[in-house]
């Protein structure tokens, strides 16, 4: 555990005020582009009445869109796993009072039996967090800066000052898509008052300054974020995060860097929800509840080992097949109502269970 007293909590509070500078500075930066933009070109430098106008209204709407949606990511709590992924006073006592061994391993596998996980470590362990005590749902991850597990953890993003998860990860790629909208149609419209400044077309104003680095401002986050949007694009089409896509998920049967994707319109659905309408907005209407995912079936990758480190032969020849995933939440379960292969088998209901309690499984922390 870290060290407490006043020297840490010191430490403390200035990392959390150090954490805001990117916030602030992309805050000042959004509002010198607007005194920019509406005022000294819109206002002062379009001489006709109806550019300015339309180039105001559609400013003004790609301005909100944008700071709604970087606002929304911003502020929206990540979502850290429920009780039930937690282990209890009496199982907590054992793990600290018990050597490691059986008796931890013992413990784990009654903790996890009912619970919706299918994921593990690479020596094929129950994924546990010692420093949140709990185990950790699919896809979840400790933050080391915000100190707590996150679900679905993409990564901690020093842009918006904080973790970009399950509860946010809609409201990051909105922030992604407006931000870049925006700065495509500074650039495009401010490109013709520009190209004026070097030929010496503008008046003689503090104007024209505003103009020339409002462009370069413009062009430059464009191409920074057309990169940066695209590759999140990639991951919502793959149900990837940033940090599955660095390190595949291992399951079972072993690892498989496509075992969450369901197909590109599913995976679309799982993060911007079923309702079209909601889309374009930064309204949260991702399916599910970030505990349980459901998977497709998860094929071996040739390039990967066929069983992680740690499990023993039995253990590899009884579970490398193929597998359906855990009993989920209602509000995952109809991603898979239309594909026959995803369904429970219902002849052998112990199957999953005996799975989940393999005694080859071994315990490993996980921060």
């Amino acid at each position: 555990m870290a060290p407490s007293g006043p020297g840490s909590s010191a430490r403390r509070r200035c990392r959390r005020v150090l954490y805001w500078i990117p916030v602030v500075f992309i805050t000042l930066l959004l509002c010198w582009s607007y005194y920019a933009y509406a005022i000294q070109l819109c206002i002062v430098s379009m001489e006709n009445t109806g550019e300015q106008v339309v180039c105001l209204m559609a400013y003004h709407l790609l301005f909100g869109m944008f700071v709604w949606s970087y606002w929304k990511t911003i502020f929206t709590l990540p979502m850290n796993p429920s009780k039930e992924f937690h282990l209890s006073y009496a199982e907590k006592e054992l793990l600290e009072r018990e050597p490691r061994g059986e008796a931890h391993q013992e413990v784990l596998r009654r903790a996890a039996k009912d619970l919706p996980i299918y994921t593990r470590t690479m020596s094929g362990a129950i994924r546990y967090c010692d420093r949140c005590q709990l185990i950790k749902p699919d896809r979840c991850h400790h933050c080391s800066v915000c100190d707590k597990c996150i679900l679905k953890m993409d990564h901690h993003c020093p842009w918006v000052n904080n973790c970009v998860g399950f509860s946010n990860y809609k409201f990051f790629l909105l922030f992604l898509a407006y931000s870049l909208l925006y700065c495509l149609f500074i650039a495009a419209t401010d490109l013709q008052y520009f190209i004026k400044f070097w030929t010496n077309g503008l008046p003689d104003t503090q104007a024209k300054f505003h103009i020339m680095f409002l462009f370069f401002a413009a062009a430059m986050f464009s191409v920074s974020l057309s990169s940066l949007f695209g590759y999140h694009c990639w991951l919502v089409s793959k149900n990837k995060s940033t940090l599955e896509a660095f390190r595949s998920p291992v399951f079972r049967h072993g690892t498989d860097k496509n075992g969450f994707s369901l197909g590109f319109s599913k995976n679309m659905r799982q993060v911007f929800g079923d309702e079209k309408k909601y889309w374009l907005l930064p309204i949260f209407s991702s399916l599910g509840d970030g505990c349980s995912f459901p998977t497709c079936l998860v094929n071996q990758d040739p390039e990967q080992p066929s069983t992680p480190a740690g499990l023993s032969s039995t253990a590899k020849n009884s579970e490398n097949h193929q597998f359906p995933a855990k009993p989920l939440r209602e509000s995952q379960s109809h991603l898979l109502t239309d594909s026959q292969s995803w369904t429970e088998s219902s002849t052998n209901p112990g199957k999953c269970k005996a799975g989940m309690s393999n005694p080859a499984l071994t315990m490993e922390n996980e921060t």
